[in-house]
């Protein structure tokens, strides 16, 4: 069974991050909750996009070493590694940020995944196969199709129910917040890492 799972908002969550860099630039207060969401809808309130823009440089980039992995992340792919599952990263995103510095966003990514133990391009033991940062959503849609998954976990209900989603793949939304109340026919929802190896009952341990 092969598993393709989304990188940004699905293995890294950056609620604390965004909301402790929009304090150090004095943008937000204790009234405003530590989410990324929270963060970002009161600097639109606020008519700063711009600066909300600048956010996600610094996030996705030269800062994104301090984001945390999502609770019980790493315990929950270690498990489905043992049980025997393929795990391949496949994400889309810009190689530099819209605004702020040039940072290589692409490089970053990997570093927090080889900071976090999930990926080493020279063992056999990585628990990702393969990893993919795409440039575009129909690049990551193709990348889909062709890696061969047999199921996908994205946090992006648009993506899901993308008309070119590949056919024959079982698509899972991750939605620790409950965002999606009502979910289409034939997605499944996981709230957290740690409920994610019930979904595949099919994987056995080697």
């Amino acid at each position: 069974m092969r598993i393709g799972i989304d990188f940004d908002n699905t293995l890294v969550c950056y609620d604390q991050l965004f909301w402790k860099l929009a304090s150090e630039q004095g943008l937000v207060d204790e009234s405003v909750p530590p989410r990324k969401n929270a963060v970002r809808d009161h600097l639109r309130r606020r008519g700063l996009e711009e600066r909300w823009t600048q956010l996600q440089g610094l996030a996705y980039g030269s800062r994104i070493l301090e984001a945390d992995p999502f609770p019980g992340m790493l315990a929950a792919l270690k498990e489905l590694h043992e049980r025997g599952a393929e795990l391949v990263l496949i994400s889309h995103k810009t190689r530099t940020p819209i605004a702020g510095s040039p940072v290589d966003l692409h490089a970053a990514a990997q570093s927090w995944l080889l900071q976090k133990g999930l990926w080493n391009p020279n063992s056999e033991q990585s628990l990702f196969q393969d990893v993919y940062f795409e440039l575009t959503k129909e690049e990551k849609l193709q990348r889909i199709a062709y890696a061969g998954c047999d199921w996908f976990i994205d946090d992006l209900i648009e993506l899901l129910t993308e008309p070119r989603f590949p056919v024959g793949v079982q698509r899972v939304l991750f939605d620790p917040h409950t965002e999606q109340p009502n979910l289409p026919t034939g997605i499944l929802r996981l709230k957290a890492w740690n409920d994610v190896t019930s979904l595949f009952p099919c994987t056995d341990k080697s």
